[in-house]
């Protein structure tokens, strides 16, 4: 064989394996509550570095503040992050609001998006929210449910990220279930979906069923999962879901206590 002939071979070999890794996604969703372990302790180098240990590619990370208060030291905890893990960043706020006495930082809370591959295009969508720093508002569309559409392998993949309503009463989760199916339709049939969230409700609560019915719960019907809480989790209330042509390969959930949830983690193969 000559040596054109053994490169070409050696090159018709690899190039499965390689189109096969090109198209392997791993992702996290991670309510990181703000950097708080179970031990009341903020540290958010415990958050980097279960992020890094998962070896994920892309992370949807819930209760993030940027410059919010001294609970977090008014840290951009999504610039900080994103140094931290070497991630592309995006984040989407939910409150944005003036600065406090003595500061000169807009005080922001919301969702974020971490990334290895690029990030082509990101979105902060409305859905509808009961504020919690309102008490006397009436639930309206509000910021924070983040959208970043990534490249995997040149595939466009739109990689979503929530944090419903955790009250009991399931009425405003309904209602932003209903508003964030609206969004992932206008991606169109066919689109890589994935949704990354704490959604507030376990897997038989009646509200998430549409969300279910679109996008394909990565858990499954298996036992476990659970993630709530952290310490000692009683609730599965964390959630990836896939849609589009994408196949899940596995799924887990870290015992780890760098916030008061557990992360979950599933790799997916686009098909």
């Amino acid at each position: 064989m000559t040596a054109a002939l053994a490169l070409l071979a050696a090159t018709l070999l690899a190039t499965p394996a390689a189109a096969d890794s090109a198209r392997v996604l791993r992702v996290m969703t991670y309510n990181m509550h703000t950097g708080i372990g179970t031990d009341g302790r903020a540290d958010l180098g415990r958050i980097a570095e279960v992020i890094r240990d998962a070896d994920v590619d892309v992370v949807g990370l819930q209760e993030v503040d940027v410059h919010w208060s001294d609970r977090s030291a008014y840290a951009d905890q999504v610039a900080e992050l994103a140094r931290m893990t070497g991630m592309s960043a995006y984040f989407a706020p939910i409150y944005d609001l003036d600065p406090e006495p003595g500061r000169q930082e807009r005080r922001r809370y919301g969702v974020a998006v971490l990334s290895d591959h690029p990030i082509l295009s990101v979105t902060n969508h409305e859905i509808t929210r009961w504020s919690t720093v309102d008490p006397d508002g009436d639930p309206e569309p509000a910021p924070g449910f983040a959208e970043a559409v990534v490249s995997v392998g040149g595939k466009p993949v739109h990689v979503y990220n929530t944090h419903l309503d955790y009250r009991p009463d399931p009425s405003v989760r309904q209602q932003q279930v209903a508003d964030t199916l609206e969004i992932l339709r206008q991606d169109g049939p066919g689109a890589r979906q994935v949704l990354l969230g704490d959604f507030n409700a376990e897997p038989a609560a009646p509200e998430l069923a549409p969300l279910f019915a679109h996008g394909r719960d990565a858990w499954g019907t298996r036992d476990g999962g659970l993630t709530f809480p952290a310490d000692d989790p009683v609730k599965r209330i964390d959630y990836v879901t896939v849609a589009g042509p994408m196949r899940v390969l596995n799924t887990s959930v870290p015992a780890v206590t760098a916030s008061d949830h557990r992360p979950v983690v599933a790799t997916v193969q686009l098909r």
